[in-house]
């Protein structure tokens, strides 16, 4: 690598060195193939997908049998089952956005369930606020000095007693280190691009990055939704990477996707429209990164969330606000799936948040302690290291 890009980048010769280790090449077939030996295939393994910009989740699983649900969203609300661009019957109070049709047969299989009324005790609706909050899992307090997957790496990596050669990975999709990764323990990245291009050997690379490095890029003014997400477009050709590379090796268990593109203030659609054919996109890329799992889906946890909600009324152009509570969903390994979880508060008036948004009654890091406990099997010390400062807890049921 020249010195003047290694200068502008941070790293160092060593750092340079370290790369051989976890870097992906591509054969002339296209396929991942690795350099190394592979880790353990029994661990467990989580896949984070942030869906960066405040996700709609009452227009991908809506509370159809609530007269409040069409009342409130009379030109966004998507049709009842049955109906054309109808909903796929979930349960007899929610249906699923008709272009999550890729994914029912994870529900039908019990590998997939949603938490609906899920997200942040802290009410702010800044998006910058709230990422920030969810990535650190401290909510309403900024000064966190690092984000819960990499808490989480270094609880792992300090009781793998693997050679180091086959030590854990935990990896970053996308352009920039986000705060979630933010921290001690070494995170990789894997930039964000074409399949085909023989540049990946140069994309994925293992370096330390410091506290100060992260916070310091936190703190612009870039007002940004999706800052530092990669974009829709190419996400189910960068799942099927992540997904192949996963299968590859088992040394990478910890993973986050950011994706941007769901700040739907205006023209939002119903049963058809631009957040259905986003829905569309996320649903294949999803069934992608599945798909490229392979059998190792049995081992792996993909946990998709977003920072908040949107408004229960649609607004005057046709779109949703920032609202409160969401709709957080897990795929994988032990779920027990076809479910919708949580305990649902209703939307009518008088049970919204401040008459205006859904609810929260799931703390967030309770569906991430779920995880924690029942996949990881972490303790008590360790959860508390990974989800400090949590003044309840209350299981979910997503493996129970």
């Amino acid at each position: 690598m020249d010195a003047s890009i290694m200068k502008a980048s941070g790293f160092t010769r060593r750092d340079v060195l370290r790369v051989a280790g976890v870097t992906a090449a591509l054969g002339a077939s296209g396929a991942m193939q690795l350099a190394f030996g592979q880790g353990s295939p029994t661990q467990p393994r989580l896949v984070v997908v942030m869906l960066r910009g405040a996700m709609d989740g009452l227009s991908l699983v809506a509370p159809h049998a609530e007269a409040a649900y069409q009342q409130e969203r009379p030109s966004i609300a998507i049709p009842r089952p049955g109906e054309p661009d109808g909903l796929l019957p979930l349960t007899t109070l929610f249906g699923l956005n008709p272009a999550f049709a890729p994914l029912m047969p994870y529900w039908q299989n019990q590998q997939l369930a949603f938490v609906h009324a899920s997200g942040s005790p802290d009410a702010t609706r800044s998006h910058f606020d709230a990422q920030d909050y969810m990535e650190s899992a401290t909510p309403g307090r900024k000064t966190t000095p690092d984000g819960w997957m990499n808490r989480l790496a270094a609880v792992l990596v300090g009781r793998d007693v693997a050679p180091a050669a086959q030590r854990l990975q935990a990896l970053n999709l996308g352009p920039t280190m986000p705060r979630i990764f933010t921290g001690d323990a070494a995170v990789a990245s894997l930039a964000s691009g074409n399949a085909a291009d023989d540049r990946l050997s140069r994309t994925v690379r293992e370096a330390t990055v410091t506290r100060g490095e992260i916070m310091g890029n936190l703190v612009s003014d870039d007002p940004k939704a999706d800052a530092g997400a990669i974009p829709l477009s190419g996400l189910v050709r960068d799942a099927t990477r992540l997904g192949q590379l996963m299968a590859r090796d088992a040394r990478v268990r910890l993973a986050f996707v950011p994706v941007g593109g769901w700040d739907t203030h205006a023209n939002q659609g119903a049963g058809r429209g631009q957040l259905t054919n986003r829905f569309a996109v996320l649903a294949q890329s999803l069934d992608a990164l599945a798909q490229g799992l392979g059998p190792r889906l049995a081992e792996t946890t993909i946990l998709v969330m977003s920072e908040f909600g949107r408004t229960v009324r649609q607004n005057g152009t046709n779109g949703t606000d920032h609202g409160h509570g969401n709709v957080a969903f897990v795929m994988g390994g032990g779920v027990r799936g076809g479910r919708v979880l949580g305990e649902w508060p209703g939307i009518e008036t008088a049970a919204r948040h401040e008459g205006r948004d859904l609810a929260v009654t799931t703390d967030f890091r309770d569906v991430i302690a779920d995880v924690l406990e029942d996949r990881f099997r972490l303790g008590d010390a360790s959860l508390s290291r990974v989800l400090p400062a949590m003044e309840r807890r209350q299981r979910v049921g997503l493996y129970t």
